[in-house]
């Protein structure tokens, strides 16, 4: 079992994320009537708390059952399903090798990866991973994509699927789904510019920088929706489930969403630092001053005023991911909620079951 690759047909999308868990499913129009999938099922499952922190599965029987509610909810049949991976365990980096066959350059890969990891961890600690970008440039080079995850957060995540009755036949990286959730849903026009897609989960924030079509730089930040969540609980003495409606601009608990306004922005204020400082290392390390948008998804993107908080920030437009922008919608496929509702949060679940086998 790999970390890029599969077969060929459209796969049931599997995100496991720190909250909740999502499964998505599409059909391929083959551009009828100017799209080129429709939505056939999107359904969403939350979690215990505290069954996934930081990236780690601590409560697997509660992962599985959330996978198995959601399926039968949705009526998913298919048992073949993307799924994808983030945070401080997973690693990705580009590389420029000389041109060279393929069995050379999986060698010369795997060289190369042993000086990635950190001190004191072994390659043999990995499942490990690579694409090539772009073959026989001008100079003579290859650019390839290495992907790495620490095997245990690898397993931990393909048994629970295993375990819920379903086969992982891709695994990826939440970032690439990101790419790919963008890419179906803008017009080709839109293709010159410098995009930041800031998905912000609940316990890490995957930031992906598109030049162009293409994708240069990836990071997972450690700050997500759960800081919020904290913060409210901490200053109003709210319940979690009161923190988490009052986040969402819902009264809970004898309190209105404008009280905890203030405890919102000042979060905002240090996801604007972290941001601030990923986007800074990515103009340094291409020397690229440009950046034309930001394009905010995920369950913690719509956080009162933080669009407004990162506009003033960077002084660039903000906006939200529409991950439904140019794919059919049949209502009546998508059980208990809209996907409206669901809205970005659904990025990476689609950008997953956009996925086909030989990727």
């Amino acid at each position: 079992m790999r970390l890029l690759s599969g077969n060929n047909k459209l796969l049931v999308g599997l995100d496991i994320g720190s909250s909740s868990v999502k499964v998505c499913e599409l059909n391929s129009l083959g551009n009828r009537n100017g799209a080129r999938y429709r939505l056939r099922k999107l359904g969403i499952v939350h979690l215990p708390h505290n069954s996934i922190v930081d990236g780690d599965i601590i409560d697997s029987e509660a992962v599985v059952a959330a996978i198995r509610e959601a399926l039968a909810e949705q009526k998913i049949k298919s048992k073949d399903v993307a799924i994808s991976l983030c945070g401080q365990q997973v690693m990705i980096k580009k590389m420029t090798f000389q041109t060279m066959s393929q069995p050379e350059l999986a060698e010369s890969v795997r060289w190369e990866a042993e000086g990635f990891f950190p001190t004191g961890q072994s390659i043999d600690n990995y499942v490990l991973d690579f694409a090539v970008l772009e073959e026989s440039k001008p100079d003579g080079n290859m650019d390839i994509i290495l992907v790495a995850c620490r095997k245990d957060k690898f397993e931990s995540y393909t048994n629970c699927a295993i375990k819920a009755g379903l086969k992982p036949a891709q695994i990826g990286v939440d970032v690439f789904a990101l790419q790919s959730v963008y890419e179906a849903n803008i017009e080709p026009s839109e293709y010159d510019e410098v995009v930041a897609i800031v998905n912000i989960g609940a316990s890490f924030t995957n930031l992906c920088m598109l030049i162009g079509k293409k994708s240069v730089f990836w990071s997972d930040i450690s700050f997500g929706g759960n800081r919020y969540t904290e913060k409210v609980i901490h200053d109003w003495s709210v319940t979690r489930d009161g923190a988490e409606s009052l986040k969402h601009g819902i009264p809970a608990e004898n309190r209105e969403p404008t009280e905890v306004e203030p405890s919102l922005a000042a979060v905002s204020d240090s996801f604007a630092d972290e941001l601030s400082r990923s986007i800074d290392f990515f103009r340094t390390s291409f020397n690229m001053d440009q950046l034309d948008r930001i394009v905010l998804s995920g369950g913690g993107a719509k956080i009162s005023n933080l669009a407004g908080i990162l506009r003033d920030r960077f002084r660039i437009k903000v906006e939200f991911l529409n991950p439904f922008n140019l794919i059919e919608v049949d209502e009546r496929a998508v059980v208990h909620g809209k996907a409206d509702d669901i809205g970005c949060a659904a990025s990476v679940v689609v950008g997953l079951a956009l996925r086909e086998r030989g990727d």
